[in-house]
């Protein structure tokens, strides 16, 4: 029975009826009421407040010398969506969009990046240098999982360097299918597991694509449904891997979920002081000059770029430095952080 609609239709047309035409206007709207209670008698037949405003109709029109036949009100227009991107209109699987519409700015940034032996830059901008050698998390959260698995980077080496990363990208009802991606060293394809190169068949399925930046060299995927960007790069011999990802995606995690190398960076027993490699070598000062010519100010990605060529022997590791520094910089929402001095 929808005999309250009717009644909230009467109010609406009547309440704000004013100046010489108030009397017709108030005819129309008994007629529209009455016209409305007419369209609800079957479903209403037993409702008290259905048989009350039939009678209270009745008395009215009665009371102010209003015919049974005539013009009605008009129907109450619907109200406007709050701007031209009310909630009805509002792309969900657009983040920013949606958290600016709820919050009225735009949401927070977080960067993690792992790279080179692994060096891993956390959320919280703390920075390691790592042993870590097998499968590590680096993300575990609503949204996303992310495993980098290292290597030594040459038998019976110290050194390790991620030679695979897996990178799921949960189930999200309203956007996207599930979706895996995976890199090894010499295959950084342009498409999912599954060949797609989207979210699926799903209405925000294009909110989720791969592009390649550099064949066999450079992959970004755009996560818009969860504000993130992933950048996966390699460089020589290894693999690296940056993220730009809205806090709130960053934070979505519970305390069973807490080992991750981007929220906690490696566990101290992990951890590996960069200058021990470093100390009064020759080689220590070609890698320096190598590193300079690429990361000419002397912050952790240069320090770690020296690292990286003293332990490894290989000179493409100025590359993987370089290639994170300039991920951060593309990715870091505050430019002032993009240098760690230790």
């Amino acid at each position: 029975c929808k005999i309250l609609r009717c009644n909230s239709e009467y109010v609406a047309a009547t309440l704000h009826l004013r100046g010489p035409g108030r009397m017709a206007a108030y005819c129309d709207a008994l007629r529209s009421y009455s016209h409305c209670t007419r369209k609800t008698a079957r479903t209403c037949r037993g409702d008290l407040a259905y048989h009350s405003a039939v009678h209270g109709i009745e008395d009215l029109m009665i009371q102010n010398n209003c015919s049974k036949e005539g013009p009605t009100s008009p129907p109450r227009p619907r109200p406007p969506a709050p701007n031209h991107q009310g909630l009805e209109s509002l792309d969900i699987c657009n983040y920013e969009k949606s958290f600016l519409y709820k919050h009225g700015q735009p949401p927070s940034y977080q960067h993690c990046a792992a790279f080179g032996d692994p060096h891993i830059r956390t959320f919280h901008d703390d920075f390691h240098t790592c042993r870590v050698e097998g499968s590590w998390p680096l993300l575990d959260n609503d949204y996303l999982f992310v495993q980098a698995t290292s290597s030594p980077v040459a038998k019976g080496s110290n050194a390790t360097v991620t030679s695979k990363l897996t990178i799921i990208f949960k189930n999200m009802k309203e956007c996207i299918d599930q979706k895996v991606y995976q890199a090894e060293i010499d295959n950084l394809p342009a498409a999912f597991e599954d060949g797609s190169v989207n979210g699926g068949e799903r209405p925000g399925g294009s909110s989720l694509a791969i592009r390649e930046r550099s064949p066999g060299r450079h992959v970004e995927i755009h996560a818009e449904y969860i504000g993130t960007t992933i950048a996966v790069r390699q460089a020589g011999r290894q693999l690296s891997f940056s993220i730009r990802a809205a806090e709130e995606v960053a934070r979505a995690f519970t305390e069973e979920q807490d080992l991750q190398l981007c929220v906690g960076g490696c566990p101290r027993s992990q951890r590996i002081s960069r200058s021990e490699c470093c100390r009064g070598r020759a080689a220590a000062e070609t890698a320096r000059a190598l590193c300079k010519e690429m990361l000419p100010v002397e912050d952790v990605y240069f320090q770690s770029c020296v690292f990286d060529v003293v332990t490894s022997g290989d000179a493409n590791f100025t590359m993987a430095a370089h290639g994170a520094l300039e991920d951060a910089r593309v990715f870091l929402p505050n430019a002032e952080k993009l240098h760690i001095f230790q």
